[in-house]
């Protein structure tokens, strides 16, 4: 399994062509996804989609990613390629500024895009101080790090 410290992640990046075809590919996948993890958290805990409340669902998921894909990240590894994408959400734009999702797809060796893989969405629950932070919409100044989810 990969980690931070076994992988090396190459520098955020705006989108090449292979990355953008990449996540078109799992586009259906990641916005299946995004409408899931929000019902989920929205059972225990809301803060975790709370830049999102008062959107639709249709809302939500209305990205494209030719436009919207606006940062990756890439590393090899033996089983193939970890991809890290920051994903505008165009219907999020609050005193924060605009939402972005960060999405990790997995590109397994030697077929080309046809059998690229979603993996997860970062869901950050963090600490600010002594306070519980939730955050699945990140900022545009939000780093694009690894994660393991």
């Amino acid at each position: 399994m990969a980690s931070e410290e076994t992988i090396n992640l190459n520098e955020a990046h705006p989108p090449r062509a292979n990355a953008v075809e990449a996540f078109t590919i799992v586009a259906p996948t990641i916005k299946a996804e995004i409408l899931k993890s929000r019902r989920d958290w929205d059972k225990h805990e809301p803060r975790m989609w709370s830049r999102a409340s008062g959107i639709s669902d249709e809302d939500l998921i209305k990205f494209n990613v030719d436009a919207d894909l606006v940062q990756v990240r890439s590393a090899s590894t033996s089983y193939g390629t970890i991809i890290l994408g920051k994903i505008k959400i165009p219907a999020i734009n609050d005193e924060e500024g605009e939402g972005y999702i960060h999405v990790r797809i997995h590109d397994p060796p030697n077929r080309g895009a046809e059998d690229v893989r979603f993996h997860s969405l970062f869901t950050d629950e963090g600490k600010s101080g002594s306070e519980s932070t939730w955050r699945a919409v990140h900022t545009l100044n939000t780093p694009l790090e690894f994660f393991n989810e």
